[in-house]
């Protein structure tokens, strides 16, 4: 296996990929065929044949004395030679995928063997292996052994991800399970189809046509073609998945695979189930025996030695019967079991079984194969087999169905398991078994159905394996049934799920690199090695004392592969029990953490704190669907998860490259954000105080973010199109004014001040007393259904701010008082509203584009000392409170870090767009200030004024009827620039072309860049110069052909050598461009509008929460007089370091009171959720046909049992009437014979009888 290994390493190189079909050529250096190099002379062939089956001329070597070797050895009498068969394998005909084969010899290792199956064939390794004997040759099966194959085999492989071996030929029951591995792969899913695998292990020297197999270099594929096959013959069966030709020398014999067969097996029961070999038990093989000649029992009993369990069909044929024959008539004590390393000799079983006990078997072996010569040998044989009789399950197929095959053969497994486990216990280990065949339905019938109580102890193994394995029906069943998540989940347990990530998953390859740089800076503390950049993190560590313990995966690179991906939407997980601070660098922290693992790590003996949480984030990056829904109900604060979940996906969507799995990844992140919204609606339904409440909550669980902020993040439109969202966000929007103010009212009292103090808007009632102290903390400390107004939560209270800096001074807090006079109150309450902070701005900034272009048009003065105008000046100061607003908004917004907000800032188009106009502003102004870049600065300014008032765009995409087009108009600029693409590839080709054939003397670069770009351009808008482009449309015109004179300026004229060619270029470019490609342009508008239309609606309000949220933070005060409010801030956050409230008006901090009746209230909407989404599945025509048809199978069956009870009771009364009918006829007889003396007449016949007796001739019972 280690060499194998080395080989394939050699082969693959640094990248560690799969080898090509073309790349095997280490293939024949490990793997050897055998070939019969002696002939020994077959004497029933006259001297022709060797006893091997090859004729003599094949051979190198004769035997000169026949006398000298009288039996012919496969070890003695060949030779290994490197194989010369393997590849690929392609039935002519067959039309369906090639299948990998491989010719071997019989005593190759099977480590080999095994590894090249599952990493360079692709098979997935098995949950079990069904090993298939018996049953070969031309004789017909049976038809319910077909059926028992077909209904009952292929099912439970399916159902338990099995390998099938057989035969492998195309005949007996090798065929059989061959045509039912077909007919499920034609009816079932292509997940079901990769879950059965049949396995052909099949003798070299019985296939027909194998020399179209042989290609020492491989063959890729081989054609095997079989035409007129003799009946002796095999061939191979195209219904099995792969291929292993075993070779012992022989030719045209039967039985040389066996003992490389039962190797095989022996050595897939010893490996692992589940993912890299993480599953709890080891792969079980169940050997299933079909009829069987009298050389099965060989085979059988060498099996059984090496502990592996059979199950016969009794009924089947010969050796299956007198199997089951033996087992149930022989009852007689047993010595101990046969030891697989020490088997017991034909003596020792002799001297343990009595002389009776071998006369039954003895005579059973003569009944069933009368015709055998080494009778005593099979009765050992057969003695030993009903030695290890509890590894033996035989099923009787005419009394039991086929439905229950897949249980029959857990039930064979599990005896074979209680007999090997040390301390024995059957629900243990058929546990074990459904979990690695994920058959949860078995599970809940057999063992979870009441009468068993299960421990922790029973389940903490299960529930590992099958959270690895991705089995999350088991995780439900094992958490219903008494496992305590809370006792499971400890961190060093979820340091170990994280390790057990798969190596194509982008995070593994995120938390390697996060590993490698804290193991890197290990090295420099206590000169640890790097480890290799392949390095997995499968094994746990083996003591957390020694500095080996830092290579292992922890929660901290757990918490910053979180951290990148959640970006600053919440605080990093898994610090505190770290003990890492968030305000340290990563270099300290992971000094510190290294620190912390060259110690005692205390903290991996600790419970997970929020189990469920942990286990949901645990899912979702794995992108495991079933199993992060069942966590997300499990877990708390279910629309704040769902949320999360959902950006987690998309994010790692960005970086998959497999376009299936990026779209299994944007499939699960829409279904977490339609639960979130789901369970929204419920809740809004439900309160819509609450519901308020919960946007805008804090949570502790998921770092202190909030709904609003992980839906912002996450892109979540359909979550923030719901009318709750836009609810809150109207509300804030509004501030304390009614939110059905029409907008006349605003423009009118914003110019005239005191219509605010009249009833033209309405205002929300002013609220109660607080004290500075409980300003804040009352609302919190309020119940759920407190009557605090929405403007509560979000009121916008500079002085607020002032009060919470200030507490502890006694003499600031009698300063400071909250109630405030009416005409203050209602002044704050208008002015502080975001909706007048945008009406301000929108007004200002059409006052700075009127101002910015009448400097522009009318009053630009030349440069210094005539100018700048009084006007321009007034311009560059609006222009700098600008510039000032936009320092604050990078700078003094958000409680991150300076370049988490730079780069936030940074990210938003709009800003873009800002800091371009900025810059070009101040471009141009400098320019303008000198007399040489004057008019280039007067240039620059221009284009500015183009960029600035584009930005209108943006103020109005607040607007609920222009908001929606403006998404539209956006989405329709990014197939503008498609068309471009497309129009400049033509421009090009025709106005090269077109340059050269006209004016090819004219080498002005200026004039070739007009007359290559812009005048085919503006051809498409009509303006054609046909009198430059045809020769007889030319009118007489002052022109020269003189380059110098061209040079100089004078008209050059047009060459008309190629006219013509000139025409058919035009025709074609104003084709392509004014039909073709403006059509195409036209096409791609309407799809897009049509596309977007249906969610411009959508989209719109995500943008909203954007405005909201700029306008919201924004200092009341408009540009230029916003520069006040700049002075105040800038006196209040860096003079006096008054921390700013602005942020937190979107968030809530509940205490522990509050925030438990919060969630509580939230499971219990989303309980009732999901339990009316059950119910209206299971009232789907889908659940309906299912159970329908689960009926019907039922009645089915009982029909069948039906049938079967009828076909007995009819056979019965047939026996009953034939023995009715012959006492009658012997009462007749002797009633007219002299051997009885009648004393009394005989008595009365039944009237039923009486009724038959006429039917019945003397002769027929003579």
């Amino acid at each position: 296996m280690i060499k194998m290994q080395k080989i394939e390493k050699e082969n693959e190189g640094v990248g560690g990929e799969r080898k090509s079909q073309n790349d095997q050529s280490w293939i024949p250096k490990m793997i050897k065929k055998r070939v019969c190099t002696t002939f020994v002379e077959d004497l029933s062939s006259n001297g022709a044949l060797c006893q091997c089956g090859g004729a003599r001329d094949i051979h190198a070597s004769i035997t000169a004395d026949d006398r000298a070797i009288s039996q012919w050895d496969s070890e003695q009498h060949t030779s290994e030679y490197p194989t010369d068969a393997f590849g690929q394998l392609e039935f002519a005909g067959a039309g369906r995928r090639n299948r990998p084969f491989l010719r071997l010899a019989h005593d190759t290792p099977p480590d080999n063997v095994y590894s090249l199956m599952t990493s360079q064939w692709g098979l997935p390794i098995p949950n079990l292996v069904v090993s298939v004997m018996g049953g070969e040759g031309k004789e017909k099966v049976k038809p319910w052994v077909r059926e028992v194959i077909r209904q009952g085999l292929v099912r439970a492989a399916q159902s338990t991800g099995a390998w099938i071996m057989t035969s492998g030929l195309r005949e007996g029951v090798g065929r059989c399970v061959g045509e039912a591995v077909r007919d499920h792969c034609a009816t079932a899913s292509s997940l079901s189809q990769a879950k059965v695998i049949a396995v052909g292990v099949v003798p070299w020297g019985l296939i027909y046509q194998r020399q179209q197999l042989i290609n020492p270099q491989g063959s890729f594929p081989a054609r095997y073609y079989v035409h007129n096959m003799p009946h002796e013959c095999s061939c191979l069966d195209n219904n099995h998945q792969a291929f292993l030709l075993v070779d012992d020398g022989s030719v045209r014999s039967r039985g040389s695979e066996t003992m490389f067969r039962a190797s095989l097996e022996n050595f897939i029961s010893h490996q692992r189930t589940g993912i890299w070999g993480s599953g709890s038990i080891e792969i079980p093989v169940l050997c299933v025996l079909i009829a069987g000649d009298a050389a099965m029992l060989e085979r059988v009993d060498l099996s059984l030695k090496n502990t592996n369990p059979w199950l016969v069909l009794a009924g089947s044929g010969p050796a299956a019967d007198l199997i089951a024959s033996i087992l149930k008539d022989l009852n007689v004590p047993l010595s101990p079991p046969v030891s697989p390393t020490l088997p017991s000799t034909a003596e020792e079983i002799r001297k343990s079984a009595s002389v009776e006990l071998r006369d039954q078997v003895r005579e059973k072996i003569k009944k069933h194969f009368p015709s055998v010569t080494e009778l005593e040998k099979l009765v050992d044989q057969a003695l030993s087999i009903y030695h290890n009789r509890d590894l033996i399950t035989v099923f009787h197929g005419d009394q039991e169905g086929q439905d229950d095959f897949d249980r029959i053969v857990l039930r064979a497994l599990v005896r074979a398991a209680k007999r090997d486990a040390s301390d024995p216990s059957e629900y243990t280990e058929e546990l074990k078994l459904a979990v690695a065949w994920d058959r949860v339905d078995i599970a809940k019938s057999e063992l979870f159905h009441g009468d068993i109580q299960w421990r922790y102890e029973d389940l903490e193994e299960s529930m590992t394996d099958a959270l690895v394995n991705d089995k999350p029906h088991f995780v439900r069943l094992f958490v219903e049934n008494g496992l305590n998540i809370l006792d499971y989940l400890t961190y060093q347990r979820l340091e170990s799920l994280y390790s057990s990530l798969s190596d194509c998953n982008p995070v593994f390859s995120f938390l390697q690199r996060r590993l490698q740089e804290r193991v890197g800076l290990v090295g420099s503390q206590t000169r640890l090695a790097l480890p290799d950049e392949n390095h997995s993190f499968k094994s746990h560590a083996t003591s957390l004392t020694t500095p080996s313990a830092a290579r292992d995966l922890t929660l901290y690179e757990v918490s910053r592969v979180l951290s990148e991906i959640m970006e600053d939407v919440c605080q990093p997980f898994y610090y505190t029990p770290l003990g890492v601070d968030q305000g340290w660098a990563s270099r300290k922290a992971m000094k510190h953490v290294n620190k912390l693992l060259l110690t005692e790590s205390v903290y991996r003996k600790q419970r997970c704190m929020s189990p469920w949480i942990a286990l949901f984030i645990w899912a979702v990056l794995q992108n495991r669907r079933e199993m992060s829904i069942y966590f997300w109900e499990m877990a708390g604060e279910s629309v704040l998860s769902a949320l999360a979940g959902c950006k987690i996906l998309r994010e790692l969507s960005k970086l998959e490259t497999e376009t299936e799995t990026k779209h299994s990844m944007k499939e699960l992140a829409q279904t977490f954000e339609n639960l979130a919204h789901d369970v929204f609606s419920e809740c809004y339904q439900s309160n819509e105080r609450r519901s308020c409440k919960l946007l805008i909550r804090q949570s502790a669980v998921w770092g202190s973010a909030t709904c609003l902020q992980m839906a912002t993040a996450a892109e979540a439109r359909l979550f923030f199109s719901h009318d709750g969202v836009q609810t809150l966000l109207s509300e804030i929007w509004w501030g304390d004014m009614d939110s059905n103010t029409e907008v006349w009212k605003l423009v009118l009292s914003f110019f005239l001040p005191p219509f605010i103090y009249s009833n033209l808007i309405s205002f929300k009632e002013q609220e109660k007393e607080e004290n500075p102290e409980e300003f804040h903390q009352g609302k919190e400390l309020d119940s759920i259904d407190g009557a605090e107004s929405l403007a509560d939560v979000i009121n916008t209270e500079d002085d607020v701010e002032e009060c919470n800096a200030l507490k502890g001074k006694p003499e600031a807090s009698k300063a400071i008082t909250l109630k405030r006079p009416f005409l203050l109150h209602r002044w704050r309450q208008f002015w502080f509203a975001p909706v007048t902070s945008f009406l301000g701005n929108v007004l200002m900034y059409f006052l700075f584009l009127f101002l910015f272009a009448y400097v522009l048009l009318v009053d630009f003065k030349p440069p210094p000392p005539d100018g700048p105008a009084p006007s321009e000046l007034v311009l560059y100061f609006w222009a700098f409170t600008l510039v000032c607003e936009e320092i604050r908004q990078t700078f003094f917004v958000g409680s991150t870090t300076v370049i988490q907000r730079m780069k936030q800032y940074i990210q938003d188009i709009w800003n873009k767009c800002d800091i371009t106009a900025l810059t070009l502003f101040i471009l141009g102004l400098l320019c303008r200030m000198f007399p040489w870049t004057y008019n280039f600065g007067r240039a620059v300014l221009c284009v500015d004024y183009v960029v600035f008032t584009l930005r209108l765009i943006h103020i109005f995409a607040v607007h609920k009827q222009l908001g929606p087009k403006i998404i539209i108009v956006g989405k329709m600029v990014k197939d503008v620039f498609f068309f471009l693409f497309f129009l400049g590839v033509w421009l090009m080709a025709y106005g090269v072309a077109n340059q050269a054939l006209l004016y090819s003397y004219d080498s002005r670069p200026g004039w070739i860049i007009r007359r290559v770009f812009y005048r085919p351009y503006m051809h498409i808008y009509g303006q054609i110069p046909l009198d430059e482009i045809d020769a007889d449309k030319r009118q007489e015109r002052e022109c020269t052909d003189n380059v110098t004179l061209i040079h100089q300026g004078a008209e050059p004229c047009p060459q008309s050598d190629a006219n013509w060619l000139v025409l058919i270029l035009l025709s074609v470019y104003l084709l392509v461009t004014n039909i073709l490609l403006v059509n195409l342009l036209i096409a791609m508008f309407s799809y897009t509008f049509n596309k977007v239309q249906e969610h411009s609606d959508v989209h719109w309000k995500f943008q909203r929460y954007n405005l909201i949220v700029e306008y919201h933070s924004r200092p009341c005060l408009s540009p230029p007089f916003i520069i006040i409010s700049h002075l105040h801030i800038f006196f209040k956050r860096v003079i006096q370091r008054l921390p700013s409230n602005k942020s937190q008006h979107f968030m809530l901090d509940l205490k522990n009171k509050e925030a438990s009746l919060l969630n509580t209230w939230e499971s219990t909407l989303k309980e009732n959720l999901l339990s009316m989404q059950g119910k209206k599945q299971r009232e789907s025509d889908t659940e309906r046909l299912k159970r329908t048809s689960t009926k019907v199978d039922s009645v089915l069956k009982q029909m069948s049992e039906i049938r079967n009870h009828d076909h007995r009771l009819r056979k019965l009364e047939s026996e009953v009437e034939y023995c009715s009918t012959a006492l009658c006829w012997i009462v007749e007889a002797l009633s007219h014979s002299d051997l009885v003396k009648q004393t009394r007449p005989p008595p009365l016949p039944y009237k039923g009888i009486a009724s038959k007796r006429p039917t019945f001739s003397r002769s027929k019972f003579c």
